[in-house]
């Protein structure tokens, strides 16, 4: 079934790890980048505005144009042509799932272009063969808190769970952004026996923080696995980390960072704790994931 005309799409940004969580644990953010796309005879056009525009590819190797070009094929639809608008608000190479919502949304536009009835497991399936991990691609595809990862068999999977209504996120975002890539580079091959695990009893303590006890998401958000291993490539971040976590605040680096991350109960508000230069966005748990409809 084909869509008549154009199809927007609105994508969450997302923070992954929430400390201890590392590839596995995903939180949807209310900052939303919206796509609209139609089909064409044949090329591709892009624009760009917001975040990114200047900077992105205006051509096929657009990550948007790239997602919706696998989906086409793991549909089994012939490749059209296809015009692209997107509006970013997500900072790019910050820690907060820009390429995931770019996937999932380019994904999302087109099952909504020419398959509406593609499961979102199959396109959660491609999403992380595409990103390589799900812990983005899960939370931005169906919104809130999600746990996901891959099993024995190679099968992906992704399960929500609940997050109390007391709990806001509120980011801090510094100017310069910093590759995934460097960010896993810096990972030692393996870990002592007693940092895994710590790291595991914080992760499952944090789901419970999460669904109704705040006042655990101090202890639940320690990490030993990934963020002091970075400090080299990101040490503001994890100064910034340091110094609310001594104020008695539940603060990680988001994703691969270099954004922090502070998970407050409502009427926290940190602005004044933001550095200089950085942004501070007190933002909202988005339960909805990427959404589509008719322009």
């Amino acid at each position: 079934m084909r869509a008549q005309g154009a199809v927007r799409v609105s994508a969450p940004a997302t923070s992954a790890n929430l400390g201890p969580g590392y590839d596995s644990l995903g939180l949807a953010l209310s900052l939303r980048d919206e796509l609209e796309a139609e089909l064409a005879g044949s090329g591709v056009t892009v624009e760009v505005t917001g975040e990114g525009a200047g900077t992105v590819p205006l051509d096929e190797t657009h990550l948007v144009v790239r997602a919706m070009r696998a989906a086409f094929d793991t549909m089994g639809h012939p490749q059209p042509g296809i015009r692209l608008v997107c509006r970013n608000v997500i900072p790019h190479s910050r820690g907060l799932g820009s390429s995931s919502a770019a996937i999932v949304g380019g994904l999302v536009l087109a099952r909504a272009l020419v398959e509406p009835e593609w499961s979102d497991d199959e396109l959660l399936e491609l999403a992380v063969r595409l990103e390589g991990h799900p812990d983005n691609v899960a939370p931005a595809l169906l919104g809130g808190f999600t746990i996901s990862g891959t099993d024995e068999h190679g099968d992906v999977y992704a399960v929500r769970s609940g997050v109390d209504a007391r709990i806001h996120p509120e980011v801090f975002v510094p100017p310069q952004g910093m590759s995934t890539e460097l960010a896993r580079g810096l990972l030692p091959a393996t870990v002592p026996h007693a940092d895994a695990a710590a790291d595991a009893g914080a992760a499952a303590l944090l789901v419970a923080a999460l669904a109704g006890r705040p006042d655990q998401l101090w202890r639940a958000t320690r990490d030993f696995l990934h963020q002091e291993y970075r400090r080299s490539a990101m040490p503001a971040s994890l100064a910034l980390v340091e110094e609310l976590r001594g104020q008695g605040l539940a603060a990680v680096v988001s994703g691969a960072g270099p954004t922090v991350l502070a998970l407050v109960e409502a009427g926290a508000g940190l602005a004044d704790r933001c550095p200089a230069g950085w942004s501070h966005h007190r933002l909202a748990v988005d339960t909805r994931g990427a959404t589509a409809s008719p322009v």
